[in-house]
């Protein structure tokens, strides 16, 4: 299990003007997925630290001069992907998932900070930005692919017919 998982979020802008109606449809989004573990301090993710304290509440905004999101990605190219659902309300499943396989490693000092983020609005009581998974889910017949060959998905042993591998409920 990791700590902490970052969550780039894009929408369609093609067919999509905004990103309330691609929420609503099944190829409105697609998500980049990066797993965080404690090691290093990530430089990359330091301007975001930085910024935290100006966003502290929800709805906040703040303007970045330079950042570039790509210093997030881990350079390991596999990943795994499926289309899914947010993990927030209204649950829509438009989501194209891309889980990239290898973390990003953050140090301490960095997690901290975003713990210390709210989901509250200025002058509500405050509550902590922790515990904010969604519970496991069912697959629901969803193909979930790896851009990888392994022979172990799922703790079941497969023999791989192509380098998509598919895995079924």
């Amino acid at each position: 299990l990791f700590p902490f998982q970052l969550h780039l979020v894009h929408w369609n802008a093609v067919v999509y003007p905004t990103f309330e109606e691609a929420v609503m449809e099944g190829n409105g989004l697609a998500v980049i997925g990066v797993f965080l573990k404690l090691g290093a301090h990530h430089e990359g993710l330091q301007m975001l630290v930085d910024a935290l304290p100006a966003v502290k509440h929800k709805d906040t905004v703040i303007e970045f001069d330079v950042f570039d999101p790509s210093c997030l990605i881990p350079s390991c190219p596999d990943y795994w992907t499926y289309a899914g659902s947010l993990t927030t309300p209204p649950l829509t499943e438009s989501v194209t998932w891309i889980i990239k396989k290898k973390p990003i490693e953050v140090d301490e000092n960095q997690l901290e900070a975003f713990r210390m983020l709210l989901f509250t609005s200025d002058g509500e009581e405050e509550k902590r930005m922790v515990d904010n998974f969604r519970p496991l889910q069912p697959l629901m017949n969803r193909t979930v692919r790896s851009s990888f060959q392994s022979r172990h998905l799922l703790n079941t042993e497969v023999q791989p017919k192509d380098h998509a591998e598919q895995i079924r409920p």
